[in-house]
Formats: C-alpha cells, sequence, structure tokens
C-alpha cells in the first residue's frame, strides 16, 4: 500500500484531487510554531510538591508522581508595557465614555492601590508604576486571576487576528485607526467566532486573493476569498494561565539536572544548588534573584544592592532556568489556573493535572450557528468585592455549561462543573444516593452569595459575620513562586499559596501558556546517542 506525500493510502484520492474538489488539505503543515514570546516546554515525568521542610505546617505539598505534557510558556511575566497595550485596545475598542462600554474597559484596569500600606509612604507608586515609562519592563501587579484570564483571551484573538492579516486573509483594520474604533463583529476579531462563521468577517471590505496555501475558498459578495479552519493548522490554540503542575514543571526545570535517564539531585530553587547567591566571579556575593533577605532588608546596603530593587524588577534581570524561563523564583508570584485544595489528588490523575474544569459548549441559536454575543447581550458578573467583569465581549461566542443529556452514558466526566470532583461533595461519599442531591452539602465553610439591591440598582455591600473555619472555596486560586516581598522559603517552586480570583495584591503577576500540537519534541531538538 502506497503512502506518498501527494496520494492518500486509504481513499486513493490524492492531495491535488481534495484540493480541485475543494475538500481541505493540510498537506504543507510541518509543526507547530513557537508562539511569540514564548518558550517550548518539553514535557515530562516529575516529583511535584516539597522538598523542604514544611516549616509553615500546611501539609499542602506532599511530594506526588506526575506527567506533563508539553507546553509553551512565556519566557518573562507579562510587563505593564504589555499590558498597557491591552489597555489601550479595549480604551479604543470600548470607549469608558459611552454607558454601554464603561464597565468593560474599568473591568480590566489593574489595582494600582495595592502599593497604599497604612503605614507607609508609597502613593507615588500606585500612581506612576503601571503607566509610568520608567517601569514598563516590570511585571504587571495588581491583576487579579480573572482579569489574567481576560487577558488570555484577548491575547488569543489578537495574535490569531495578527497571523490572518500578515496572510493577507483579512484586512488590517488598524492601518488608520482612530482614537475611537467602530465596535462590531467586522472589526473586533474573536478566534471562535472566526471559526464558527468566518463569512461574519468579509462582509464589508472584502480582499480577495488566490489560494496558495490550500485554503477553502468562500464565495463572499461575488468575490472569492480564502477562510482558514482549524484543519490548515496557521493560527494558535488558546492561550490561557499555565496550570500548577505545568508551572512547577517548567520552574523545578530538572532537564538541567538530567544524565541520560536519570535525574541527579533535587532542585531547591529554580537554580541548581542550595544558595540564593552567586558562588563566585565579579557578582560573587549577589542574590540570584529578588526576594525579602530579612526584616526591613528589600535590597542590601546602599552602593553593594544584593538584589538590585527595594520593589519589583525588570523582567531578565536575572539568569534563567534551564528552559530558558525568567524569574521563576522571585520577583513576583504568579497566578496559575488551578483551584485551590490542600491535596492534590494523584490517585485520581497523574497526568497533566487539572483542578478545576467547567467543561462548557458553544450556545447554538435556532438558525445552527453558534451565538454572537453584541452589544445588548452583554452579561456581568458582580464579584464578591462589587466590581463587575464582563462574561463575553461583544463579538464572542456564547458558552453555556455542558447539559445532563451531553454527559449521558459517558465515562470520563458525568457534569459540567468538576471543581469539587472526589472532594468531600455529596457524590464523592460512600453515603451517596440520587435522591440526596438536593442536599448540596458543603466541605468548605464559603459564605454563600446573598446580595441586596438597593435604590437606583446599587449593590448593598455587607461584611458576612458567620464565623469561618477556612477560606478555602471553589474561587480560591492558586499563586506560586516567591516575590519581591517574600522570605526565601517561597522561592522554592514547590510551596503554594492562594487567594479569591476577584481579590489581587503588589506582589502576584502572571504569564500566559498554551498548548504544545503534535509530537513532544521539537523537530530541532538534537538527541543524544546511546552507546553500550
Amino acid at each position: 500500500m502506497k503512502n506518498s506525500e501527494g496520494g492518500s493510502s486509504l481513499t486513493g484520492w490524492s492531495a491535488t484531487d481534495k484540493d480541485n474538489a475543494g475538500f481541505t488539505s493540510n498537506r504543507k503543515h510541518k509543526e507547530q510554531k513557537t508562539p511569540p514570546g514564548m518558550v517550548l516546554i518539553e514535557g515530562g515525568t516529575f516529583t511535584m510538591g516539597g522538598v523542604q521542610d514544611d516549616v509553615m505546617f500546611d501539609w499542602n505539598t506532599t511530594p506526588t508522581k506526575q506527567q506533563v505534557r508539553s507546553f509553551y510558556m512565556d519566557e518573562t511575566e507579562v510587563t505593564n508595557n504589555e499590558y498597557m497595550f491591552y489597555l489601550e485596545y479595549m480604551e479604543r475598542l470600548y470607549p469608558p465614555s459611552e454607558l454601554n462600554y464603561k464597565d468593560i474597559y474599568h473591568s480590566a484596569i489593574p489595582d494600582t492601590l495595592v502599593w497604599r500600606e497604612v503605614l507607609g509612604s508609597n502613593e507615588l507608586l500606585t500612581e506612576n508604576y503601571l503607566r509610568h515609562p520608567a517601569y514598563s519592563k516590570y511585571p504587571v501587579v495588581g491583576v487579579s486571576w480573572l482579569q489574567a484570564n481576560q487577558y488570555c483571551k484577548w491575547r488569543t484573538d489578537i495574535v490569531n487576528e495578527r497571523i490572518l492579516i500578515d496572510k493577507k486573509l483579512i484586512r488590517n483594520s488598524y492601518e488608520k485607526i482612530s482614537d475611537s474604533v467602530v465596535t462590531d463583529n467586522n472589526r473586533r476579531f474573536d478566534t471562535q467566532a472566526y471559526l464558527s462563521n468566518p463569512n461574519d468577517y468579509y462582509r464589508t471590505d472584502t480582499i480577495s486573493g488566490e489560494d496558495k496555501e490550500g485554503f477553502l475558498a468562500r464565495k463572499v459578495n461575488e468575490t472569492t476569498v480564502p477562510s482558514v479552519g482549524v484543519s490548515n493548522g496557521i493560527l494558535m490554540p488558546s492561550f490561557r494561565l499555565p496550570t500548577e503542575a505545568e508551572w512547577e514543571f517548567a520552574a523545578k526545570s530538572i532537564t538541567g539536572n538530567r544524565k541520560w535517564n536519570n535525574i541527579e539531585g533535587r532542585k531547591k530553587y529554580s537554580w541548581n544548588g542550595k544558595y540564593t547567591r552567586i558562588g563566585g566571579g565579579k557578582a560573587k556575593g549577589d542574590q540570584l534573584t529578588n526576594f525579602k533577605q530579612g526584616k526591613g532588608d528589600y535590597s542590601g546596603l546602599a552602593g553593594w544592592s544584593n538584589d538590585g530593587a527595594d520593589i519589583t524588577n525588570a523582567v531578565k534581570s536575572y539568569k534563567p532556568n534551564a528552559y530558558g524561563l525568567y524569574d521563576m523564583s522571585g520577583n513576583v508570584a504568579e497566578w496559575v489556573a488551578d483551584v485551590y485544595r490542600p491535596i492534590i489528588d494523584s490517585n485520581d490523575s497523574d497526568f497533566n493535572y487539572f483542578r478545576g474544569n467547567v467543561f462548557m459548549k458553544k450556545s447554538i441559536g435556532e438558525d445552527g450557528i453558534a451565538v454572537i454575543v453584541d452589544d445588548a447581550s452583554v452579561k456581568f458578573d458582580t464579584l464578591d468585592n462589587g466590581r463587575l467583569i464582563p462574561k463575553a465581549l461583544p463579538g464572542s461566542v456564547q458558552y453555556e455549561p455542558v447539559s445532563i443529556s451531553d454527559v449521558y452514558m459517558r465515562k470520563n466526566y458525568d457534569r459540567a462543573n468538576n471543581i469539587n470532583y472526589r472532594d468531600g461533595d455529596l457524590q464523592s461519599t460512600k453515603h451517596y444516593r440520587k435522591d440526596e442531591l438536593d442536599q448540596k452539602t458543603r466541605m468548605y465553610n464559603s459564605p454563600v452569595k446573598d446580595r441586596q439591591i438597593g435604590e437606583g440598582g446599587l449593590l448593598i455591600q455587607n461584611y458576612d459575620t458567620k464565623k469561618r473555619y477556612t477560606l478555602v472555596s471553589d474561587k480560591s486560586r492558586v499563586y506560586k513562586g516567591g516575590s519581591w516581598r517574600d522570605r526565601e522559603y517561597w522561592l522554592d517552586p514547590s510551596q503554594r499559596r492562594y487567594l479569591p480570583e476577584y481579590m489581587s495584591t503588589n506582589y502576584i503577576g502572571f504569564r500566559c501558556s498554551t498548548d504544545r500540537l503534535g509530537p513532544m519534541k521539537s523537530a530541532k531538538t538534537t538527541k543524544k546517542k546511546i552507546t553500550n
């Protein structure tokens, strides 16, 4: 049976025949390209969890063996400069001066007041840290977990839009951009909306082009224009926050300790060795990262600064780890995707572990096409701290949780929300009976929303006075790594802490990741030969 590049061994149809008949052909796809600003993290097995004494007695870093798939990760945290691009985009697309859009733009702005201290003089940081060019290369802070996720979604769309513009598949609408941009589906690019119905992006200003790369040609407004689907392989997968397992695997970078098929020693930090100072050379004695070295000591003596920073520092100020990632220990801690629980349930999953799955599907309208959110149908969530955040932006696809019929007779999952899976919810207990589902018992004593809307639709905010035994809830998100205001103990990549997803601090930032498609190794990776 022949299996040549130009033919199919199963049907006898060659790739040329498929092209001529209008079928999809992806014969020219070679390998996934590395996204801008990212590095490839080749997956593998590692020990997730602590390797030093648990002085906090949290007992939440018990070592477990895990397998992580290959993925891409930003080499640095998202900087103020990169985040300002996002804010300016949102401000132009959704002018806050317009009543329909003011909450959209304000929902993306970091909380600059995180720099305030009751007994400190940091007011200039609240006014300058985010926007002043002196801090443009510094990691953005004051961003909540929810805001970080919104940035990841925006980055997915802006990167894929750039790809299609460069390939002349859609027109560049930013060439002569004004202070205000018309907000409609033709202007704001959304990856999933484009994949659901590419014709929406050719209603006006259609561009004509030859089908040089095997894209599916469509007839729109009497003009033949090519469009792209997943099968063409040129669009980037969705950007997202890394999972806790991915982040810890990338931070430990045990590939630097690998000798053949063994790991030599255990890593306490993201670099080799058990000390935080440089051991030799002209920089001997300087710190390898940015952290609090003692009470009242954030940088060392004047004229001999140990780490070169009193607060955060510019990205790439310190050497990267073995994967080429900067500041995985120190500078700022970082949000990861997981919902916090004290125990990593490795008994149920030891492959690409993640807690926090809420399985969704596209909402399909009566016309059989995915529902697109318009200006009139934007819905907002009111967070526990009173801030508003849009559930979906205008022009994006509307999603809904999978239904009971969607999970019927499935073996791998049986509901949409799996945050509490095997975690004390009723279905995890030996006393589970179907007629007890309405009890909705909770393992963690987390507050239940009880909102009162006052005059004019304003939210009446009242503190919950009930005695609590834990702050852990389904909205508690993990953040990893030490920061400029943390002691050395927290520089260990295994350490894990949590904060509600709607809160932010002056020491937590984030970086994005995305999935590696296809083989776990790059074609450019050289493999060492093993000789007997």
